[in-house]
């Protein structure tokens, strides 16, 4: 079942890359107390992903988080240390990147895909949502991989 506006996230453990190396954090470390714009791609480095969906949330930054929201951060399923190097790449200072290796989380939401036909395995849908203390306020998914409009920084403004 694929989870909707007003459901609570499902608890799940990301790896985030701290001062001493992989370190895991929790749903409820991202999201408990906070405002989180959440964005997914389906793969660091992929070319939708990174040439017209991160620059969107990287250049609109200022102005999400004028909006009173407390985070912008980024999930793939991808490892902590690709997701690392792509927050460089892409200059995304300031933007949470919480690898879901495993997929576990992008399952767990109902929101994975089946990307075997393209050599990448079980990977997350494309969307974007806005998290209240955990619970889904907002949720644009796309409806294919290659779009990022519904999940674009700017359809997400204007949501906020």
């Amino acid at each position: 079942m694929t989870i909707q506006v007003g459901d609570h996230l499902p608890q799940a453990t990301f790896r985030v890359i701290g001062p001493e190396g992989p370190t895991p954090k929790t749903t409820d470390d991202v999201f408990k107390g906070r405002r989180v714009v959440l964005v997914a791609v389906p793969g660091a480095f992929t070319p939708t992903c990174h040439r017209n969906h991160l620059p969107g949330y990287v250049t609109r930054r200022a102005d999400i988080l004028a909006r009173g929201i407390d985070a912008i951060a980024v999930t793939s399923v991808n490892d902590v240390f690709v997701l690392d190097a792509w927050s460089k790449a892409a200059g995304a200072e300031g933007i949470e990147f919480l690898a879901d290796g495993n997929g576990d989380f992008a399952k767990a939401l109902g929101l994975d895909m089946d990307g075997t036909g393209f050599g990448m395995g079980i990977r997350s849908k494309r969307y974007a949502m806005l998290v209240e203390d955990g619970v889904v306020r907002v949720l644009n998914v796309e409806d294919a991989p290659s779009k990022a409009d519904l999940s674009g920084a700017e359809a997400l403004l204007k949501a906020l």
